[in-house]
């Protein structure tokens, strides 16, 4: 008998596949988010600005009115002319000259500190003294309005953070106080940024001392401006050369160069060399920034009046507008400010005063601490009683709802 073989199974046609979804692309994202920032009046524009601009410039940090001063920009030049373009590398590498070290000795003179150590810029400075002071046994007690590099210093700490109240030694008190960690350290700014307001500096340094902390404290709009002779805001509060206490302070602002330093006790300095990644890792300052930062620093031992000009002008201004009905901040140092409710109305106040003749800053959310955006003016030591009036005079004018 005859078997027939098993029939092969008929296999269904293949079903199709089902199409890939449509990923998209990488950045398509982006597109989304400039969106809302358009929608919300808060896109940024850089405005590249020529050598003679013919404005009455209250936007720049330039307190002393020292970033064209021609001793300042002489000595720019005879840095780069002797150093080179460029500091060549790290400082721990080839990147220290005998001018950093130059700047480093007068600058910690200056302000009454054991030592002083150069960075590349203030932002790094922030990072290095926040991150290489702090650790996981540590609590950083920060100012609710702090400047982002502080911020972002905390961020990058291992240190756990505590949030205090802007500008309240007693929030501070309470933080450490209810510490478990064994060490503290309290960060805050001198002056703060957006209004101009000061930090009381006496009631955190009292009490970090009563609870075993250490302050830090970012002078970048207090040096030059605060103090005897401008020499900073820790001085001002009488705690310059403290051995608790640490400062950093930028060159970009009263000095009129680049770059920023901390000064403190030796030991702190020394530390910072060793641990402090923005400092290994990084570039040194560029021989004409340091030059001209050194220049600028022994013009003001000259020329201490300049910083009580600075503090004359801000408060000059402030009384002006106020005057005038805008409502400005009183200034603690050389920082005014103009309330503004939209960031439309803020932008367009701004451009109104350019097409006539004034730069003024234009701070819009997430830059300032509330729904509140802000014209920034800043007092300069060289600006004249008709230059100051014609600034006022602009500002009402310009007003958009005027």
């Amino acid at each position: 008998m005859t078997v027939d073989s098993p029939r092969p199974e008929t296999l269904p046609d293949a079903l199709p596949s089902a199409p890939e979804p449509q990923r998209p692309a990488p950045f398509d994202w982006l597109d989304e988010a400039a969106a809302r920032r358009r929608s919300a009046g808060l896109v940024r524009t850089l405005r590249p600005r020529a050598a003679d601009e013919p404005l009455l410039d209250l936007a720049s940090n330039d307190y002393l009115g020292l970033v064209r001063h021609p001793r300042v920009t002489r000595a720019a030049a005879d840095a780069a002319l002797r150093w080179g373009g460029g500091a060549t590398g790290s400082r721990l590498v080839t990147g220290s000259t005998a001018l950093h070290a130059e700047l480093e000795a007068e600058l910690a003179a200056f302000c009454g500190a054991e030592a002083a150590l150069v960075f590349s810029s203030g932002y790094t400075a922030n990072l290095a003294a926040v991150t290489a002071l702090t650790d996981a046994d540590t609590v950083i007690v920060s100012d609710a309005l702090n400047h982002a590099s502080l911020i972002d210093g905390c961020r990058l700490s291992r240190a756990r953070v505590a949030r205090a109240a802007h500008r309240s030694p007693d929030a501070v008190r309470a933080e450490l106080a209810a510490r478990a960690e064994p060490r503290a350290l309290v960060v805050s700014d001198s002056v703060f940024s957006v209004d101009g307001d000061a930090a009381p500096l006496a009631g955190h340094a009292a009490a970090c001392r009563d609870h075993g902390a250490a302050l830090l404290v970012d002078d970048a709009h207090g040096l030059g401006v605060l103090g005897p002779g401008g020499a900073g805001a820790l001085a001002a509060a009488g705690l310059a050369g403290a051995p608790d206490v640490v400062a950093t302070v930028t060159l970009s602002k009263s000095l009129g160069s680049q770059g920023g330093a901390v000064l403190g006790p030796r030991r702190v300095i020394e530390h910072l060399v060793q641990s402090a990644r923005t400092f290994i890792f990084d570039t040194g300052l560029a021989p004409a920034a340091v030059g001209a930062a050194l220049g600028a620093l022994r013009l003001l031992r000259e020329q201490p009046e300049r910083a009580e000009r600075a503090r004359a002008v801000g408060r000059e201004l402030s009384d002006r507008l106020t005057a005038a009905g805008l409502d400005a901040s009183v200034p603690d140092a050389a920082v005014v400010s103009v309330r503004v409710a939209a960031p439309e109305k803020a932008l367009a106040w701004a451009a109104a005063c350019r097409e006539q003749g004034v730069l003024v800053g234009c701070f819009r959310p997430p830059s300032v601490p509330d729904r509140w955006s802000r014209l920034r003016l800043t007092a300069r030591a060289d600006l004249t009683r008709e230059q100051i009036a014609h600034a006022v005079e602009v500002l009402v004018r310009a007003e958009p709802s005027r």
